[in-house]
């Protein structure tokens, strides 16, 4: 344990130092130069009126035309970056409206439609699962089924929800339940195929039930593998809900993301973009913790 820290400390470190390289990249990729304050009067009168009906500073115009450049802002820099964290995290929770949600709230959403899906798919893949794996015939009758449907993307799903579910909200959970499926019933099967015949000729000579050995014997020997199947559902389960929410809209970080690109906000659009990531991170290593809580070693 002790050797693993300084190696700790020092990817720690490194990942600093590349994320400096980063920020530094992108602050010399936005830098600007100054722009001139050019007199509104170079524009024409019909120019003036026009920037004022568009709700733009006649000045600030008269710059970009005197300097050559348009009037968008480009790709934002790292202090319109940090303005817009601040606004997004001053209040997360705001509701003014349908196309006018604070981004906490919208990432509430995405990750209750995920949540739902992903319990339903746990439901029926675990013990489905089971059932294959302890059964050869089972999984070699139920193998071409699921080879065929296991490559589909979720978004092909998509089209056939909303025509039979006519509800954007179960459509969504449903497409979350048909990607989170696969890998847990796969890993799932693999893990009990996978349990040593050794301790189930033991459980067979003790003749312990059949449940209790499901239980005892089985589930503890596949835990490792199953929260594998889990965690990799879980990863796919969050990268499907944003381009599902983009798709069908409503709400949801994924139409916070489609929306604010809408609105050309695109210092909105890449806060969003590292909130998806983030979650995404923090999902990932809740479901790690507790792979190597159930690992045992041989």
């Amino acid at each position: 344990m002790k050797a693993a820290e300084p190696q700790t400390l020092k990817a720690a470190l490194v990942s600093l130092l590349i994320l400096g390289v980063i920020l530094l990249v992108w602050h010399l990729a936005t830098l600007r130069p100054a722009v001139v304050a050019v007199p509104a009067a170079a524009l024409t009168v019909e120019q003036i009126e026009y920037a004022k009906l568009m709700g733009k500073d006649p000045g600030s115009l008269a710059a970009n035309a005197a300097t050559g450049t348009s009037g968008k802002s480009g790709f934002p820099t790292l202090s319109q970056m940090g303005a817009a964290a601040v606004r997004n995290l001053a209040s997360p929770f705001y509701d003014n409206g349908p196309n006018d949600k604070g981004v906490g709230l919208q990432l509430m959403y995405s990750l209750g439609r995920v949540a739902l899906g992903y319990v339903l798919a746990a439901v029926v893949a675990i013990p489905l699962g089971f059932v294959i794996g302890m059964n050869p015939l089972i999984h070699r009758a139920l193998d071409p089924f699921i080879q065929v449907l296991k490559p589909i993307s979720p978004l092909a799903w998509m089209p056939l929800a909303l025509y039979t579910i006519k509800d954007s909200t179960i459509s969504g959970i449903f497409v979350i339940f048909i990607c989170s499926v696969w890998p847990m019933l796969i890993n799932t099967a693999f893990g009990v195929a996978s349990v040593r015949k050794e301790w189930l000729n033991v459980a067979r000579t003790l003749e312990v039930s059949p449940l209790r050995k499901a239980f005892e014997v089985i589930l503890p020997a596949a835990a490792p593998t199953i929260l594998t199947g889990m965690r990799i559902s879980m990863g796919i389960a969050w990268l499907v809900i944003v381009a599902a929410e983009m798709l069908v809209g409503g709400t949801g970080i994924g139409y916070f993301v489609w929306n604010e690109w809408n609105n050309l906000s695109l210092p909105n659009v890449i806060f969003a973009v590292l909130v998806i990531g983030v979650v995404g991170m923090l999902l990932d290593m809740a479901f790690a913790r507790l792979q190597k809580a159930v690992t045992y070693a041989d």
